[in-house]
């Protein structure tokens, strides 16, 4: 299926994405058995998914077009957002830059960092102040979204908490970045304003073709790319993911339960940002500005296209 959380004369809905861009409205279709809201529908688990999975199959019930709504975020109000660090490129990248950690270290320990799960958004417009524009930056990222609950998840069974696969867009303002990796407290204002996910959830039986299985966890051959203005920008793979998000979520899981809607980037796919790409290219100093629109496709998840709009304080 292809989850879609949307707008519908202004009450928030959930539903299925078909072929023809037409929704099958779940809890319309169901008559209230199937939640509004994504949250609820992963917190019900696989009787909720089985009941879907039915409904939307039936192409009558689509009877709503994918113009009349406004498409959100496909989980708009996670319960937590951790981002992977874990593209093999971009990895490479920074262990060269900051020479911290040795490839060794990098491939044996799966790596993440907490994220503002409060200003995620999804298509469309991505509001900045002022100061955001000092070196705004793109990363273009695939997301897990949990489908259940679970702690100490080993990364052989840990696929099997996954609902499914969205788009990412980790939007970084790097002048503000540039100042707060000297104190090693992590990241914070440089990325804490907008965090874009969409166009909707692909569940997992959706990417079965796809599909690389992996005792250490499942990759997928999905090719990414993103385009600034028209222009194609980069290009990567998401089986090219040094850690796979199954041994991403045994970490985060070591301790600690994760739960439905959480969710999990993969990191920055090989120059999947202008920060990366301003190191290997004749344009040196490249970074986006108001009115910029950013697209990113994946193969199997669809096109996520955002614009920069820069409001007043």
């Amino acid at each position: 299926m292809k989850l879609i959380s949307f707008s519908y004369k202004k009450i928030t809905r959930l539903g299925h994405l078909t072929e023809n861009n037409r929704i099958v409205d779940f809890s319309s279709a169901s008559h209230g058995q199937l939640p509004d809201d994504i949250m609820d529908f992963l917190r019900r688990g696989e009787h909720n998914r089985l009941l879907a999975k039915k409904i939307a199959a039936n192409e009558n019930l689509a009877n709503l077009p994918l113009s009349k709504v406004k498409i959100l975020a496909p989980v708009p109000h996670p319960r937590s957002l951790r981002n992977g660090y874990s593209l093999r490129q971009h990895l490479e990248l920074h262990r060269k830059s900051r020479g911290r950690l040795t490839e060794k270290e990098h491939e044996n320990l799966p790596k993440f960092y907490f994220a503002n799960h409060t200003t995620i958004t999804g298509p469309g417009d991505v509001h900045v102040l002022e100061d955001h524009l000092d070196k705004l930056d793109f990363e273009m990222e695939c997301a897990a979204v949990i489908g259940k609950k679970g702690r100490n998840i080993k990364a052989e069974n840990a696929d099997d908490y996954i609902a499914g696969f969205t788009i990412m867009n980790d939007w970084t303002a790097r002048g503000f970045q540039g100042k707060e990796v000297r104190f090693n407290l992590g990241y914070t204002k440089s990325k804490d304003f907008a965090t874009s996910m969409g166009p909707f959830l692909v569940t997992r039986d959706e990417l079965e073709i796809y599909r690389i299985p992996d005792k250490k966890g499942d990759r997928y051959d999905l090719e990414m790319t993103c385009s600034v203005n028209g222009q194609v920008v980069c290009e990567d793979n998401l089986r090219n993911m040094q850690s796979s998000f199954a041994q991403i979520i045994e970490r985060a899981s070591y301790g600690v339960d994760l739960m439905p809607g959480d969710i999990i980037g993969s990191g920055t796919c090989g120059t999947g940002c202008f920060l990366e790409l301003n190191t290997s290219s004749a344009e040196k100093d490249r970074w986006l500005s108001q009115g910029d629109v950013v697209r990113i496709t994946i193969k199997g998840l669809g096109t996520l296209e955002n614009k920069i709009v820069k409001i007043e304080e």
